[in-house]
Parts: C-alpha cells; sequence; structure tokens
C-alpha cells in the first residue's frame, strides 16, 4: 500500500496527526488529509519532509 501517515513537527518532537493519508490537498495556506478510510481532516501548515519510503510526511505550522 502507498498511504503515509502525517506527522506534525514542533521543535524536537513529532505528533501524529492522521494515519494512512492517501490525499493531502492544499488550499489557502491549509491542508486536507483525507485517509483511506475517508477521514478528513484539515491543518494551517506545509510540507516540510516526505521519506516516502518510510511512509512519513512531515508538516510544520
Amino acid at each position: 500500500m502507498c498511504e503515509s501517515n502525517v506527522y506534525l513537527k514542533k521543535k524536537d518532537d513529532e505528533e501524529l496527526v492522521m494515519e494512512a493519508v492517501d490525499i493531502i490537498r492544499p488550499h489557502d495556506g491549509e491542508l486536507t488529509l483525507i485517509s483511506i478510510f475517508g477521514e478528513e481532516r484539515t491543518i494551517k501548515g506545509r510540507i516540510t519532509e516526505m521519506r516516502l519510503l518510510e511512509h512519513k510526511i512531515f508538516l510544520e505550522e
């Protein structure tokens, strides 16, 4: 499977925002995350790093 977990970086900490994210839609400084289960969440931030082999996407506010 190709979905990834999304984390929010806060200083030296990483907070899990959502698991099994399939779609990320950027709009007006926000990102809408949609999981393979249909869960949807909008968060202010930007993508700072993607580790695709590890299935991790990192955001920063």
